[in-house]
């Protein structure tokens, strides 16, 4: 078992050395992560035609020998590993994210933008983040409240999750969503298997433009973050905001039938009168 641990936080994320050492029980670990921040580029490559990525090894995390940076998204990360750039993989490990990738959040989250390219390759993949009791937005958690990060909490579960999930991996490749509350483990109520809810428990609320002064039409944008929200616990933020850990299995992108509606049968009679 060859296990490819990466994040969207960036090589020197406490989170990711902390989630590789918890993965090296169940095989051979090798990290392949962005060299800087990609948090919210979802599944993100970027323009292949005009990127000239770099590609550095790195000594950087404890008790890992295999590891290496890339100058750009955890997605390329992913796709780059499946390449065959670092050896064969059969399982991705994304994390951990400081922030609980939950609500709509999931769309723009690197972690488990990662975990949806492995699975677009063949390979199956386990988002691990964690919620941040200070201050999070939209999946993302501000540096000066990560002080009191429990990333053992998370790691634990994640390898709990990923102990199981390799004694018999799934004959088609499958994405899991872990997220954890930042607490300690005997702290937490349990899990419950979740489904992805509207919204995370804090979001943005408000972006305005401000001009900036001496540049004309040129504006910056102020965002207002709100307060943090209640959440249902059948959903994967309001089983996390409420001490539990949420277990969610993340479907396919797949077509779906039009509902019915008057607007849908219109465009596909505006296509057919064009083409038909």
């Amino acid at each position: 078992m060859r296990i490819l641990v990466t994040n969207d936080d960036g090589i020197d994320s406490v989170g990711l050395h902390v989630l590789a050492r918890a993965m090296q029980p169940f095989g051979d670990v090798v990290v392949v992560a962005p060299d800087d921040e990609y948090s919210g580029y979802g599944a993100a490559l970027g323009p292949l035609h005009l990127l000239e990525p770099e590609v550095h090894r790195t000594s950087i995390i404890d008790g890992i020998d295999d590891a290496w940076t890339v100058s750009g998204s955890p997605a390329l990360c992913v796709m780059f590993a499946r390449l065959g750039m670092f050896g064969p993989h059969d399982l991705v490990v994304a994390g951990i994210n400081p922030g609980a990738n939950v609500g709509r959040s999931v769309y723009h989250s690197g972690t488990v933008g990662a975990c949806l390219t492995a699975r677009n390759g063949g390979v199956s993949g386990v988002a691990v983040s964690q919620s941040v009791l200070a201050f999070g937005v939209e999946g993302q958690g501000w540096e000066d409240a990560l002080v009191h990060q429990k990333w053992h909490t998370a790691a634990a579960v994640a390898a709990a999750a990923v102990k199981g999930l390799v004694s018999d991996l799934p004959a088609g490749p499958v994405v899991l969503n872990i997220n954890a509350p930042n607490l300690e483990l005997d702290e937490i109520k349990g899990w419950k298997r979740t489904e992805v809810g509207v919204q995370p428990p804090r979001s943005v609320a408000t972006a305005e433009l401000e001009p900036r002064p001496g540049h004309q039409d040129s504006f910056r944008v102020k965002m207002d973050w709100g307060e943090a929200v209640p959440l249902p616990e059948h959903t994967d933020g309001g089983a996390v905001m409420a001490g539990w850990v949420s277990l969610g299995w993340l479907s396919k992108l797949e077509a779906v039938k039009p509902s019915g509606g008057g607007g849908e049968a219109a465009a596909e009679a505006g296509v057919n009168r064009l083409l038909g």
